[in-house]
């Protein structure tokens, strides 16, 4: 595990723009933070770095977003809304845990919450942002060579 500190939405979308350019074909990124952690502006830098030129928005009221056009298609899930297995299932998310591209899950503890878990290893990468004050975050991660 590493430790980064960030000091802006900028050095936040920075590591995930590190992780964009390093992390392989069918990875899944597991992603937690409250709300307003800066978890869908580091799938921005993440996206930047997959070097997708999409507009990158949080898919809490559709679920899913995909961008393609860059080196890997990117698949960005948010499990805000999702409270039970059954809406967890019935949503066709595990079809996400194994990507034809990379998958980001924003409040991937809730599969974990229902009894899913997520792959380790080479399959998935753990993410974790922590809320200091109103401009730092504390993000904790498997370390990917940023």
């Amino acid at each position: 595990m590493a430790t980064y500190i960030s000091h802006s939405p900028a050095d936040t979308e920075a590591l995930g723009e590190k992780l964009g350019h390093a992390v392989a074909h069918g990875r899944v990124i597991a992603l937690s933070g409250d709300l307003g952690a800066g978890k869908t502006q580091f799938v921005r830098g993440l996206a930047r770095g997959l070097g997708t030129a999409a507009r990158v928005h949080s898919p809490t009221f559709t679920l899913v977003n995909e961008y393609g056009g860059g080196r890997l298609k990117l698949f960005h899930l948010d499990l805000y809304r999702l409270e039970t297995a059954e809406q967890i299932r019935s949503a066709g998310i595990e079809e996400y845990l194994t990507p034809e591209g990379v998958s980001v899950i924003e409040w991937a503890e809730r599969l974990e919450d229902v009894g899913w878990r997520m792959a380790d290893g080479k399959k998935s990468l753990r993410v974790k942002i922590e809320i200091l004050n109103e401009t730092e975050r504390r993000i904790i991660y498997d370390d990917f060579g940023a």
